[in-house]
């Protein structure tokens, strides 16, 4: 599906309706071949389910997908929000685990409390984020966290801040200085970095922050 470039005019509603649109057309294709726990690098793994395991819940998992990763830490023990815009990956993590509370919401209005939740799991939730709109969904995190909340960023990492063509609707890759930075203007702080690089696949980082 070819999809406008990134630098294409549009406002943040319709760069949101793009995204939404794509993965709503593409959800079981996604959901079959990635929405599992099998198909998580086992770093990844580690580090999600020590990080929360190391952070007072409840927990919130923002832009989940098809809610593997939420129905995986509600196994695990934490009590766990899965929030999502694309209506079919809500359906589908609603099907495959009906005992886990999945919600329909974007990023930026995340329909939450103030301070409501103890971390936030956003796991690529943000590479399809025009970089405009970056500082404004992690300021909705910022608000929902309880203060000195944890909050893991995971993103593709690349040497500049650029869009590329992704499977499914362009997205991006960030320099780590450079998310780090969008996340102290933010409100964050930064506690550690972690990067993954495989053979043959884009190179992988992570942030792990919480609220000042």
């Amino acid at each position: 599906m070819e999809q406008p470039p990134a630098s294409a005019p549009s406002g943040p509603a319709d760069d949101v309706d793009r995204v939404v649109a794509a993965y709503d057309d593409r959800a079981d294709e996604y959901a079959e071949v990635l929405g599992s726990m099998g198909a998580v690098h086992p770093e990844d793994r580690a580090l999600v389910e020590a990080w929360a395991d190391a952070t007072p819940g409840p927990l919130l998992d923002v832009g989940c997908g098809p809610g593997h990763w939420t129905a995986h830490l509600h196994r695990r023990g934490h009590s766990v929000i899965g929030v999502e815009p694309v209506p079919r990956f809500v359906e589908l993590a609603r099907a495959a685990a009906p005992e886990v509370d999945f919600r329909s919401g974007t990023m930026e209005v995340t329909g939450l409390p103030d301070g409501g939740v103890g971390g936030v799991l956003s796991w690529y939730s943000l590479v399809h984020h025009h970089p405009d709109r970056v500082l404004a969904a992690l300021t909705e995190v910022h608000r929902v966290l309880a203060p000195g909340g944890g909050l893991l960023v995971g993103f593709f990492e690349g040497p500049t801040l650029e869009s590329f063509d992704h499977a499914v609707t362009t997205a991006h890759h960030w320099p780590v200085e450079r998310m780090v930075a969008v996340l102290e203007d933010a409100g964050f702080a930064v506690d550690a970095v972690h990067r993954r690089t495989d053979d043959g696949a884009r190179p992988h980082a992570a942030v792990v922050a919480y609220r000042a």
